[in-house]
């Protein structure tokens, strides 16, 4: 399988076609099934759900974030277990989630056949969205774990645990894009010019970010226009390069 590559379709149908152990980890942000407090707010478009009211429109809708607890919580068994399979010994899984979903998402990555081994925090800062009487949400969380053992590495060293960076909503072009500066500390887990899989590419943050500090990647995204999107950005990265004298691309 040609390495730096986003394919549109299905991720579990695209996984089972990923060589064993072809990447060093799986760094993804997946549907979080979540919003609301009551199934019938979850059954909302995404745009609904994580839009404010009149910006709803701003970004596509994407499909795959309607399922109950029970049913996210296999489904996500499902996909974590082929992309074990598709992942070096060793190597490591990170997977987003926000705080409904949390121990659903502990649960899957356990179940899948991993190794859980903590958290990673992205904290939004206090620029979130405020709640008189409570305390804010102002957190999203990385589930990660390995597959088997994890040997000490001093070529990554010991990583933060937390990432402080607000939303850049100007910057974002999907409705749960996450920040650059975000997933460029996370992929730091992976050395340099080891491979990134993302089954759940989305706007091509995650892929973008391992591109630009060394790393090698490949990615999968259902949705058709947010395939496009992560495409052009990736493409226009290497273009970029080559205008600075980076050498040949490596894009297909």
């Amino acid at each position: 399988m040609a390495l730096n590559t986003i394919h549109l379709g299905n991720c579990l149908e695209w996984l089972k076609t990923v060589p064993d152990g072809v990447a060093d980890a799986v760094i993804t942000d997946p549907p979080y099934s979540s919003g609301g407090q009551y199934r019938g707010d979850r059954m909302q478009d995404t745009n609904k759900k994580y839009q404010q009211t009149g910006f709803e429109h701003l970004y596509a809708s994407f499909d795959g974030d309607n399922r109950d607890q029970r049913s996210f919580a296999y489904w996500c068994a499902l996909w974590l277990s082929e992309a074990m399979r598709c992942t070096k010994p060793g190597g490591i899984v990170c997977c987003f989630t926000d705080w409904r979903q949390l121990p659903s998402v502990t649960d899957a990555v356990q179940a899948g056949g991993w190794i859980w081994r903590g958290l990673w925090v992205w904290d939004k800062t206090e620029a979130v969205r405020p709640f008189l009487g409570r305390f804010r949400a102002q957190c999203e969380y990385v589930v990660w774990g390995s597959r088997g053992g994890r040997p000490p590495r001093e070529d990554i060293g010991t990583l933060p645990g937390v990432c402080r960076a607000g939303v850049n909503s100007r910057g974002k072009l999907h409705t749960a894009g996450k920040p650059l500066e975000v997933m460029k500390e996370l992929v730091r887990i992976v050395p340099s010019g080891g491979v990134v899989l993302d089954p759940f590419a989305g706007s091509g943050t995650t892929l973008l970010a391992a591109k630009v500090t060394g790393r090698q990647y490949l990615g999968c995204e259902l949705n058709p226009e947010y395939h496009r999107i992560a495409s052009e950005r990736l493409a226009a990265s290497y273009a970029e390069m080559d205008k600075a004298g980076g050498g040949a691309t490596l894009f297909s």
